[in-house]
């Protein structure tokens, strides 16, 4: 297990040394006008220029035909979309006072947290959050865990990109998390998309006593694998052993002697990614193709399936 309770604790201690407790319930302190807000124009002291309505894809108040030219709206706080409406409205009407208003922000983007964590889900974003809490959110880690995350950025979802322009991705290091980093700590947004990374599998088949697939982290080596499938089986024959392994898009075929590996007269290969480990069993011939592993966890609509949670 990468995270052990131990480990989760530290996590939960390093999360409230950065105050994250302190943050629960608070507004963002820049609350700005985003994609699919619905968004209330109000002139004081008259109805004929008052109006409501949302933004298009590129940014500018949807269908807002009440002065000549456009106007762009996208992560502009309420005052500033004020100022820009009262110096066109100036134009026709003598010191027009405007109130701005974010009257919905049900519709922004959502926020995806994924891979190896408890309870993948989307999240409605409407207050500062950062990745420490998210953690919480979705229940910590699992034992799938590769160590690193990432934070993928689309273009044009949240305000992040009037900074950087063009999508974006933010790698992280669990250990850094654990190290009280700041920088490890980011402010995530509507659209983000946060993947735990999990670690690469590696399958052990054939004469073990529980074939399955594993995790690769660290330096695992192929008698730690099989050990960790359960052993060898009563109908595996432990001096044959066949590593199948994928590089650069050609399959190498390694033999490999379990005993030997065991009594220390032959060495112990280091697996990578994709290894699959086939232990020879008795009156069953050597496999003369590579096995083909289906991956059932791995499902397109993921995404549409996850469920939705409000951070308000």
């Amino acid at each position: 297990m990468f995270i052990q309770s131990e480990i989760w604790l530290t996590l939960l201690f390093a999360i409230s040394g950065w105050g994250l407790f302190s943050v629960f319930g608070q507004s963002d302190a820049a609350d700005r006008i985003h994609l699919g807000d619905i968004v209330e124009i109000d002139v004081v002291g008259g109805l004929e220029f008052d109006w409501r309505g949302n933004l298009n894809s590129e940014g500018f108040l949807n269908g807002f035909d009440k002065v000549a030219e456009p106007i762009f709206a996208r992560c502009k706080t309420t005052s500033e979309l004020a100022a820009d409406v009262a110096k066109e409205y100036s134009k026709v009407l003598r010191d027009p006072k405007i109130e701005v208003r974010i009257l919905d922000r049900t519709n922004r983007a959502v926020a995806y947290l994924d891979g190896a964590i408890k309870t993948p889900q989307r999240l409605s974003i409407r207050r500062a959050v950062y990745l420490n809490e998210l953690i919480v959110i979705g229940g910590g880690f699992t034992d799938k865990t590769s160590g690193e995350i990432t934070i993928f950025r689309p273009e044009n979802l949240s305000c992040e990109q009037l900074r950087t322009q063009g999508p974006t991705t933010i790698s992280i290091k669990v250990a850094d998390i654990l190290s009280g980093d700041p920088s490890a700590n980011p402010k995530i947004v509507s659209g983000d998309i946060v993947t735990i990374l999990e670690a690469l599998p590696v399958y052990v088949i054939g004469g073990v006593n529980n074939p399955t697939k594993l995790s690769a982290r660290g330096e695992m080596t192929l008698s730690r694998a099989v050990t960790a499938a359960g052993g060898v089986s009563k109908s595996g024959v432990s001096g044959s052993v066949t590593l199948y392994r994928k590089e650069g898009g050609i399959s190498r075929v390694i033999e490999a002697d379990l005993e030997k590996i065991v009594a220390g007269t032959a060495e112990d290969p280091i697996l990578k990614a994709f290894d699959i480990i086939d232990v020879g069993q008795k009156g069953t011939a050597r496999r003369k193709l590579p096995p083909v592993i289906e991956d059932l966890d791995r499902r397109s609509d993921k995404f549409a399936t996850m469920p939705l949670r409000i951070i308000d």
